[in-house]
């Protein structure tokens, strides 16, 4: 069984992995948004979506700082990840159509 290192961890590298799956849908995006039609709109989409990009990557340099048990009592900002990186993905859909 992993100790509570190992887990904090795990976590760390998983939120990574997701950071850098928002940035891979943030440079789809940003390819495609030359080609909407609202460019407008999606590009205060995008500008919002950075910010929260940001966000999220200033989340993770903390908790890289933390020690495991810090870690272990605040959780991770999984549901954060999910909603950015889901917004992400309607966006890229709704641009390339």
């Amino acid at each position: 069984m992993p100790d509570i290192n190992q887990l904090a961890e795990r976590h760390i590298r998983e939120h990574e992995a997701h950071l850098k799956h928002i940035d891979e849908l943030m440079e789809q995006a940003y390819k495609a948004e030359q080609a909407a039609a609202d460019s407008a709109e999606v590009s205060a989409e995008l500008a919002d979506l950075k910010q929260e990009r940001g966000k999220l990557a200033n989340q993770l340099d903390e908790l890289r700082q933390k020690s495991a048990e810090e870690w272990a009592q605040k959780g991770g900002p999984m549901i954060i990840w999910d909603i950015v990186a889901g917004r992400l993905e309607k966006l890229v859909e709704r641009i390339k159509h």
